[in-house]
Order: structure tokens, then C-alpha cells, then sequence
């Protein structure tokens, strides 16, 4: 039904013909006593038909060509004058044109308009009444109704200026959103490299003292220097892993930030207690049995876990809990965050990009991020982060 409106909106020659039909009509009901010679000021039956004609199909196009339209049907008018063919039901084309051209035009346009048609008014009513004292309660009646079509032509415009300004302000805001979301995850990003550079560092610095151990061992102890050379494998497919997420998300060259060791699931506890002493309780449930996890997913666990937390603390409310559960399965590990706040009631200020960073993160590793009100109140976080390279998503 709302396709079948638009499809019906967007064919302005089509409605104003649609509008024209009851005018017809009119036209063709009145046509026996306007033009029947009995009636002393009956209109002659080849000028009635004509007149409404060439007073009423102007109309269609009325809103493509408002002026012209007003102007045609203002000389058409003024030839019925000239010749003293009095008002017909067709006349009422004028009050449409002035509408139209007050309501789609500028308002010099508009009130252009309204001089004449009043000028129009006071013509007809001096040709047909003659004196003064005849000619004022109907000339005070159709200049009243005049205005009041110029004043609603006046107040339609006004309102679909308000209307398009309501519009515009509104796609603007949508792409000012849609900047700042490429901004947020941009910078957050260049965050993930620049936290993924300590990691690789770390497994390269961890590379080169096995290998000088290696080199030392060798002719003393080949049994150390096999196993510093097994880690050193392990060790640079792990980091080899990690710089090719490195170059997926580093999409500008960003030198800065300060660099300094990155928390990890060990730091959970002491993350959990700076959000208790902030005055939110927090339960924490750890499921399964705890995987060797690379320092790059270590960080994104901590990562989720913080921002759902600091969530939660700005809004939740004052009396919410949060429940943390980590739970190490066979190919990855699912970190859920509950609370018992306000979940879908709370009042977000739209300038928030924490979710975006949670995916970002997450993605990285091919894993997933649900975020969503919960059914019995509250809000959950549940992320799942794949620990091994075929059971990416």
C-alpha cells in the first residue's frame, strides 16, 4: 500500500487531472440552468462549454508550470470580462492557480498573484453590481475568501519548506553518523596495529635468544638446541599468523601512540576489581579448561570484557550486576558479559563506538560479536573467538 501511495505521488500530471474530475462534473451538472435562455443572465451555451474548458485543463499541469498556469487562467478570466459573460462554476480555477502559485513559488510570486485576483474581484463585481452600495457585501465576501486561499497556499509552503529542511538536516545528520563510524573504526584500527606490533615483538624477541641458545648448544647439548629450535618454529608461525592480521587491519600508516606491554586474560582480575570499586558488582564464572592462547587474543578477550563492563557502568543504572563468564571450549573461547540494568530502556547519546572496536577486534580472528538487549531485562555481550586457525568463522 505504501509503494502504491508513492508510485501515486510521484505522477503530479495524473493527480492534478484526478483533481480536475470533480470540477467537470460541476461543470456538467450546472450546464442546463447556466446556459438556459430562460434565466436573465444565462451564459451562451458555445462560450460555457469553452470557457470551461479553457479555465479547467490548465490545471493538470498546474504544479509543473504554476505561473504560466496562473497566468493563463488570469487572461481567460479577463476575456470573460471583456466579454460580459458573467462568473461560471469553472471560475473557480483561479482560487486553485492562486493556491499553487503561493503554495510551489516564491512569496513575491504569491502575492503577485493575490493583487490579481483581487483586481480580478473588484472588476467583476463593479461590471456586474454597478453601484457601490450593491457591489460591498459581495466584494468583501470573495476578497475574504481570496485571502484565505492565499493564506493557505502561504501556510502549505511554510510548511513544506519546514518539511524539507526537517529532511535535509536529517540525511546530513545520517552521513555525519556514517563519517564518524569510518573514523571510529579507522582509529580503532590503527589501535589493534599498534597493539599487534608489541605482540609480534614480543614473539620475535622470544625467536632471536632461542636461536642465540640454539648456536651455543648445538656441539654441547644437541637436545636443548633441538628444542629452542622446535619453539623457534612454533614461535615464528605464531607471529607470522599475527603479522598477517597486522597488515589486514592497518590501513594507514600511524606512528602514534606510546608503546607499552598490553593486559591479557590474567589481567581480568585486576580489571574486574577497578569496575567493583566503581561501584558495580561483578560476578566472574570461567567454563572448561584454560587453552594457550596467543597474546593477540588475550588482549581481545580483555578488550570485550572491558567495554561491555564500562557499558554496563554507564548504562545499566545504579542498582545493576554484571556476570563475566569465560568458557574454553576445543576451537575457541566464548566470553559473555550479562547485566540486570536497563538494557533496552537505557539512554545511549549516539556517540559511542565501543561495539564497533568489540567487531573490529573480534573479526580479526574470523570470530563473531552479539550485542542486544536481553529478553528478561538487562544486556549481553557475547562474543566467540576462535583459537585456531581452521576453526575460523
Amino acid at each position: 500500500m505504501g509503494r502504491l501511495w508513492d508510485w501515486w505521488r510521484a505522477r503530479r500530471v495524473l493527480v492534478d487531472a484526478a483533481f480536475v474530475v470533480p470540477f467537470l462534473l460541476l461543470v456538467a451538472l450546472s450546464a442546463s440552468s447556466e446556459t438556459n435562455p430562460r434565466n436573465p443572465t444565462y451564459v451562451p451555451w458555445g462560450w460555457y462549454v469553452f470557457f470551461s474548458v479553457a479555465l479547467l485543463v490548465p490545471l493538470v499541469v498546474r504544479r509543473r508550470w504554476p505561473r504560466s498556469v496562473f497566468a493563463a487562467v488570469a487572461l481567460l478570466c479577463f476575456a470573460q470580462w471583456l466579454l460580459h459573460i458573467r462568473m461560471i462554476p469553472s471560475d473557480m480555477a483561479i482560487l486553485v492557480a492562486l493556491y499553487t502559485v503561493t503554495a510551489y513559488c516564491a512569496f513575491r510570486w504569491g502575492l503577485a498573484a493575490l493583487v490579481v485576483a483581487l483586481a480580478g474581484v473588484v472588476m467583476e463585481t463593479t461590471q456586474q453590481m454597478g453601484s457601490w452600495k450593491h457591489m460591498r457585501m459581495p466584494l468583501l465576501f470573495f476578497s475574504t475568501f481570496i485571502v484565505g486561499v492565499w493564506l493557505l497556499g502561504l501556510h502549505m509552503r511554510t510548511r513544506r519548506q519546514y518539511l524539507r529542511s526537517l529532511e535535509e538536516r536529517a540525511e546530513r545528520l545520517e552521513r555525519e553518523r556514517d563519517t564518524e563510524v569510518q573514523i571510529a573504526r579507522a582509529g580503532e584500527r590503527a589501535r589493534i596495529a599498534r597493539e599487534l606490533h608489541d605482540v609480534v615483538a614480543h614473539n620475535v624477541s622470544v625467536i632471536v635468544v632461542q636461536a642465540d641458545g640454539a648456536s651455543f648448544a648445538i656441539d654441547t647439548d644437541p637436545a636443548r638446541a633441538k628444542q629452542a629450535l622446535t619453539t623457534i618454529g612454533d614461535t615464528g608461525r605464531l607471529a607470522l599468523a599475527e603479522m598477517r592480521r597486522l597488515l589486514g587491519v592497518l590501513r594507514a600508516e600511524d606512528d602514534s601512540g606510546a608503546y607499552a606491554p598490553q593486559p591479557g586474560v590474567e589481567q581480568l582480575t585486576e580489571l574486574v576489581e577497578q569496575i567493583r570499586a566503581a561501584g558495580l558488582p561483578v560476578t566472574v564464572r570461567v567454563a572448561g579448561v584454560p587453552l594457550e592462547v596467543s597474546q593477540g587474543r588475550q588482549l581481545t578477550i580483555f578488550r570485550v570484557v572491558q567495554e561491555a563492563l564500562t557499558n554496563t557502568l554507564k548504562h545499566a543504572g545504579p542498582r545493576a550486576s554484571a556476570d563475566v563468564m569465560l568458557h574454553y571450549g576445543d576451537d575457541a573461547v566464548d566470553v559473555v558479559v550479562m547485566d540486570d540494568g536497563r538494557g533496552a530502556a537505557a539512554v545511549v547519546d549516539g556517540y559511542g563506538h565501543g561495539l564497533i572496536g568489540m567487531r573490529e577486534r573480534v573479526a580479526v580472528y574470523g570470530g563473531q560479536v552479539r550485542a542486544a538487549p536481553r529478553a528478561g531485562g538487562g544486556f549481553e555481550v557475547a562474543a566467540r573467538i576462535p583459537v585456531r586457525e581452521e576453526a575460523r568463522a
